[in-house]
């Protein structure tokens, strides 16, 4: 059969263990002949070569034609068949059920066996997606775009703009005045007002004071511990923006609090859905290089991804530590297996091969990857990326949002929720239940609001942590646990990961979730997970 569209043109690169740049599919498809054209760039490319470039293809295309160029057409069993490495499928014990999440029903999620290519009867012709079909669009990447330096102004600019970013979202339910205003008001008198939290204390007799901060000064304002709202100072964090309403004291001097507000997402979202079926896998913390880097479970969904069952997975959205790094942790070196850095993004860009050559791969970077540990985080260094290259996968910053086919994807690697998970109550976050610390993000609206603690953040002219549109999808990875819920119709994933227990894992008590890919309708938002170890 010819090779007619770039999507035959993919897999039987695929199949030949390439892959390509978008140019150079275009310029194949385009040919006179596709199926001589692709033969005989596989058969003049570089024995080392990886990656097929338009500049390949047009030297190809401009040089004379082979001799025999009926030996070049391509069968569509040959455009089937699959290369070596993809057709290898690893053993591996089959493991216990992750942790089942209080909100699975609500997320309409289930978890299921995942099913190797031979399970499968050998019948189905292969992937064949129609790449025409597909959309995708990256908002919020500040690749490139970092003018910070670390000078007390750019502090003062970046929390400036999450203020004026967040409080838009809260003038809405309050009626705001300055903290400078309010200082001048009489005693008895009702003020709303919206500032960021600068300080949280309790008094002697159990009450809460806040403090609050907006652009003109800040003020003082008091939550009984006998009101109803009193359970929700136990969900702030400082940095974060609020507003509160109430009724000045005799003196004028504080604020009694009668009611408190978050940004919050609206009751009413309405997620957006694709116009068709078609699937994305939410994976992260594939840690290639450390000695428990799952390759086998890793394997098994890499040949998933080819299988019938898996025909409508098109995107692949991975949320950060693509490598294990190097010393991200104390005595890390003992629990390597490849020591150089960029030795460990080859390995990874090897696995990565392993995946059909169609899909479409979005990477955030995360804590353990070669780049700044302050967020955000810029997409990786041209080094990197081109290392990177399979597949030639969409490389952009942690937080980002992916737009796919109309749903809005919000990536972040989520090591604010060390942070959530420390400060708040077990009952609102805990490792075991991720996906309610992502609840509070979304709350808060900012996937990292307290600042100057373990979360190091950069300052930049503009606040590119603020959730200024509401995700449809939440996608998180970091605690290496499986979690995931809705929060007034936003579905929140933390995907876990692909390296089992490591010993400081172990010396911290961690008991990651491994070998889990879940697996995302973008036509109903419904989920299901699929496990490979």
């Amino acid at each position: 059969m010819p090779l007619e569209t770039p999507a035959r043109i993919v897999r039987a690169l695929v199949s030949r263990g390439y892959n390509a740049e978008r140019e150079a599919v275009t310029l194949i498809a385009g040919s006179d002949e596709p199926g001589v054209t692709l033969a005989r760039v596989v058969e003049s490319v570089p024995d080392d070569a990886l990656r097929i470039t338009a500049a390949h293809v047009r030297e190809v295309l401009a040089s004379a034609p082979v001799s025999d160029p009926s030996t070049a057409e391509t069968s569509s069993t040959d455009d089937e068949r699959t290369s070596s490495a993809h057709r290898k499928t690893a053993g591996g014990d089959t493991g216990s059920d992750p942790p089942v999440s209080p909100a699975t029903s609500t997320a309409g999620s289930d978890v299921s066996q995942s099913t190797s290519p031979s399970e499968t009867g050998g019948s189905w012709p292969g992937r064949n997606p129609d790449l025409s079909l597909r959309s995708l669009a990256i908002a919020n990447d500040m690749t490139g775009e970092s003018t910070g330096t670390g000078e007390y102004d750019d502090f003062v600019k970046v929390f400036r703009d999450r203020y004026e970013k967040l409080s838009k979202m809260l003038r809405g339910r309050v009626n705001h005045r300055p903290a400078k205003a309010i200082s001048n008001m009489s005693g008895g008198e009702e003020a709303e007002l919206i500032g960021l939290v600068n300080d949280v204390r309790s008094t002697k007799s159990g009450h809460w004071l806040i403090e609050l901060e907006d652009t003109t000064g800040t003020f003082p304002c008091l939550v009984m511990k006998d009101r109803d709202i009193a359970d929700a100072v136990n969900e702030l964090l400082m940095d974060e923006c609020i507003a509160v309403q109430g009724t000045l004291s005799g003196d004028a001097g504080i604020l009694f609090v009668d009611s408190l507000h978050f940004p919050d997402v609206p009751r009413g979202h309405r997620p957006n859905t694709a116009d068709r079926h078609v699937q994305a896998a939410l994976i992260s913390d594939v840690h290639v290089g450390s000695q428990e880097f799952m390759e086998d479970a890793w394997n098994e969904f890499a040949n998933w991804l080819h299988t019938e069952e898996a025909e409508h997975v098109e995107y692949l959205l991975i949320a950060g530590d693509m490598v294990e790094g190097v010393g991200v942790y104390p005595n890390q070196d003992e629990e390597l297996d490849i020591i150089d850095i960029y030795d460990q993004y080859e390995a990874f860009s090897e696995h990565l091969k392993k995946v059909p050559g169609d899909l479409e791969i979005v990477m955030i970077p995360g804590n353990h990857d070669a780049v700044r540990l302050a967020e955000p985080q810029p997409g990786f260094d041209d080094n990197l990326r081109e290392i990177m290259s399979a597949h030639d996968p969409r490389i952009v910053s942690n937080p980002a949002m992916v737009t796919l086919e109309g749903v809005n994807i919000l990536m972040y690697h989520g090591v604010s929720l060390d942070e959530v998970i420390a400060e708040l109550p077990a009952e609102k976050a805990s490792y075991d239940e991720p996906h309610k610390a992502m609840y509070q993000l979304l709350k808060k609206r900012h996937v990292a609001p307290q600042f100057g603690g373990h979360t190091r953040l950069a300052p930049e002219e503009q606040d590119y942590l603020v959730m200024r549109e509401v995700p449809d999808i939440f996608h998180t990875g970091h605690v290496h646990k499986l979690g995931w819920g809705k929060y007034h119709n936003v579905l929140a994933v933390n995907s876990g990961c692909w390296q089992s227990q490591t010993d400081f894992q172990k010396s911290v008590n961690i008991d990651p979730d491994s070998g889990y890919a879940p697996i995302v309708d973008l036509d109903t938002l419904s989920m299901t997970v699929r496990k490979f170890s």
